[in-house]
């Protein structure tokens, strides 16, 4: 029986603080068994991953899956790299994006869709500074705004 729905496994939440988002992507990703095992126990980590484009071929590097617990010798290494699964139409899509200028690919997060891990992707432009102080800056005031808009209801009734 298929499993239905979407079930987070990982999210790189910095990687919204550090990147801007251009654009997304849904792949999937080839694994070995036990790093499948491992995934549905919930653990994995995208804190230092990202992906390359390789001779027409998608990568993803610095992925942490842990070994199974249960495993054997026919355990997997906890940071191999993984190939991604995409559409040549996407895969040159994103050659042609990334070799624009400042672009990167950056694993967003991790889940199991329908049974079969997923990974979203972006591609991504990395922010300065100064624009992560603007972006902070500009949700403090959008939180205050709707704090004080709480508080005029409050009052009124």
């Amino acid at each position: 029986m298929k499993e239905q729905g979407r079930k987070v496994i990982a999210t790189n939440r910095r990687a919204r603080h550090n990147y801007t988002i251009l654009e997304t992507f849904e792949a999937g990703i080839a694994l070995v068994g036990t790093e499948v095992k491992s995934l549905r126990e919930g653990k994995a980590s995208l804190v230092d991953a990202f992906a390359t484009v390789d001779n027409g071929e998608v990568w993803l590097r610095g992925l942490h899956i842990p070994e199974f617990s249960h495993g054997t010798w026919t355990n997997h290494s906890p940071r191999r790299v993984r190939k991604l699964l995409l559409h040549k139409r996407e895969i040159e899509r994103l050659v042609g994006k990334s070799r624009e200028g400042n672009q990167t690919l950056v694993p967003l997060s991790m889940y199991f869709s329908d049974g079969k891990v997923k990974v979203e992707l972006a591609l991504a432009k990395g922010k300065q500074d100064y624009d992560k102080r603007q972006d902070l800056a500009k949700r403090d005031a959008e939180r205050e705004v709707t704090r004080e808009l709480g508080r005029r209801i409050k009052g009124m009734r």
